[in-house]
């Protein structure tokens, strides 16, 4: 069993929160601030219960030493003005300046611990280190659902010196409609996969053969299963180290699943061939073109699935949708999905890609769950044990 942060008495305590701030930075200003937001309702529900809150995070991957470009510096200043409160920050997450400004601090404060990777021993999980984070708190809440596939000092080792600890709400939202909602779906359950890589989905596909009724595959993956299929794809995007493996998948498919892939595709010669580009028909595509989006019949087919559906998983764009002329498929399907959203159908999406799609688009709040895990719902949604899910088992 794992306790939710509203079954802790939080007033005047010291609540030790590690949420997952690992953003884009570009000239120490955030550029996507979509983690911060998704952590906003555990912060501000530990505010309002008269806690002292320590926050801590990670940036980037410095290797264990500081470095300047990936301090947390420009994520405080964000995060005082979305909670339009000033915020306490220390340059190092273990000194003993950082323990007296923890100690120090009145209900109602926050304090900011700088880039917990600057020390080694972070991501080595080592006990010392743990130890002394653990010095900052008294309530241990776990909300950085995004790194919960690693064992490190801040979300596994810190957990042994915790009688009081949880998960916040953002972490809990992520094990209902990434776990329960998905182990036990409202049927039929749609699962739709697109990206250039088809490796980091293998197991995914696995899994969801057996499990699924439909499964969708766009985006650069779908030509290398075009391929092991024998059609011929042109100059599009193949995987030659994959090919057997797609060959396997589409054996164990058959006559289990309804496994779709496209049927037309928006191709050019080269990616800034884009106004030119024409759609064509998957077995007609010319040997020195590019496939680079869904074509419109495939999208009708998908739509048609989509619409039918009564739980949608979504992982991964159906084309190259950061440039105009290829995202299409993309921002259909985002739209479809998110009408489905309003006929109380279970829409959920995660990876990064995704995720940076729909809020191009404008979908990002017309989805009933947008996850803030990218290898950790992977790992999560093929069955696989997180690390930190079983540190905060009582």
């Amino acid at each position: 069993m794992i306790k939710t942060l509203k079954s802790f008495d939080l007033k005047d305590k010291r609540v030790l929160l590690r949420v997952d701030f690992n953003v884009p930075i570009s000239e120490n200003k955030v550029t996507d601030n979509f983690r911060i937001v998704s952590a906003l309702p555990t912060i501000q529900h530990c505010l309002k219960s008269g806690a002292k809150i320590i926050i801590m995070s990670h940036l980037g991957r410095p290797g264990g030493k500081v470095v300047p470009e990936l301090s947390l510096i420009s994520v405080g200043e964000l995060l005082a003005d979305l909670l339009e409160m000033p915020i306490k920050f220390s340059d190092d997450c273990i000194s003993e300046d950082s323990h007296d400004v923890t100690l120090g601090l009145r209900s109602g404060e926050i304090h900011l611990l700088e880039n917990l990777r600057f020390h080694p021993e972070e991501d080595k999980n080592e006990k010392d280190f743990s130890s002394k984070l653990a010095k900052h708190g008294e309530v241990y809440i776990n909300d950085a659902f995004g790194t919960a596939h690693r064992a490190h000092a801040s979300n596994n080792g810190v957990t042994k010196y915790f009688l009081n600890k949880g998960m916040g709400l953002l972490f809990e939202r992520e094990l209902d409609y990434l776990s329960k909602r998905i182990t036990k779906p409202k049927k039929p359950l749609t699962v739709i996969l697109g990206g250039a890589k088809i490796d980091t989905k293998l197991d995914l596909i696995n899994h969801f053969i057996s499990s699924a009724d439909n499964i969708l595959i766009g985006g650069g993956m779908a030509f290398t299963f075009l391929l092991a299929r024998g059609i011929d794809v042109g100059n599009s995007l193949v995987d030659l180290n994959m090919l057997n493996n797609a060959k396997k998948i589409l054996n164990r498919a058959r006559g289990k699943i309804n496994l779709l892939f496209p049927e037309d595709f928006i191709c050019a010669q080269s990616i800034d061939d884009n106004k030119n580009a024409k759609v064509y028909d998957v077995n007609h595509i010319p040997s020195s073109t590019c496939g680079f989006d869904i074509g419109p019949s495939t999208i009708d087919i998908f739509s048609k699935i989509i619409s039918n559906s009564g739980t949608i998983f979504w992982n991964g764009p159906m084309g190259v949708f950061e440039v105009d002329g290829f995202h299409h498929g993309t921002q259909k399907l985002a739209s479809l999905i998110a009408d489905e959203t309003e006929k109380d159908v279970i829409t959920i999406t995660g990876g990064g890609d995704s995720v940076a799609a729909i809020k191009k688009f404008g979908y990002l709040d017309q989805f009933s769950h947008v996850s803030s895990g990218g290898g950790a719902s992977l790992e999560l949604l093929v069955g696989n044990n997180l690390p930190s899910i079983y540190a905060l088992e009582l």
